[in-house]
């Protein structure tokens, strides 16, 4: 066999599904019948020790490195967070808290009693190996499901712009993870 057959043989084998500190996510998640595909994969790190805390995928309808394309409100897209430490809460929220003002600027306070809904979603203790997913519906809202049960969906694509926004920003905390859900790592 030439080296191109080979190479065209090994280029219509299905993608592998990502891997990140041990977390794989498939290569695609369904959605109310559309298929998503994992754009790409980070890992969160915090603290000045740079703490591993959990390793997110980004599930678009299509590709894409454009952090301000995906967060357009027209598409259907998810991040599922698998958590590779425990955490507390209090933490938690605080580090979202941090990343909602900073990329809602002026519009914090439209999101104030829908982030509340979002808080009281969240456990007390986030324990290693758990799962938070967060998928955003075009007119629908963002559904978030919490260790594989469905919390409820908060609505509003300024909300979901806010979430997402927490990863993709330009504000967010971690341009390292940023980078490895835009295929760039």
């Amino acid at each position: 066999m030439t080296l191109a057959a080979c190479l065209s043989a090994s280029l219509a084998w299905p993608a592998r599904a990502g891997e990140r500190a041990g977390v794989t996510f498939p290569d695609q998640a369904t959605v109310e019948g559309r298929t998503l595909v994992l754009n790409g994969m980070g890992l969160r790190k915090a603290t000045w020790l740079r703490v591993k805390v959990y390793v997110a995928g980004l599930y678009l309808e299509e590709k894409s490195l454009d952090a301000d394309a995906i967060l357009r409100p027209e598409r259907t897209k998810r991040i599922v967070l698998v958590f590779v430490r425990a955490v507390a809460r209090e933490d938690l929220l605080e580090a979202w808290d941090e990343s909602f003002k900073e990329n809602a600027g002026g519009d914090f306070a439209a999101l104030e009693t829908r982030l509340a809904t979002f808080h009281g979603w969240m456990p007390e203790k986030v324990a290693k190996g758990d799962t938070f997913t967060f998928t955003y519906l075009p007119g629908t809202g963002v559904l978030v499901t919490v260790r594989d049960e469905t919390r409820g969906t908060i609505p509003g694509a300024d909300f979901a712009r806010s979430l997402f926004a927490n990863w993709l920003g330009a504000s967010t905390p971690s341009p390292a993870l940023k980078a490895g859900l835009l295929g760039l790592r």
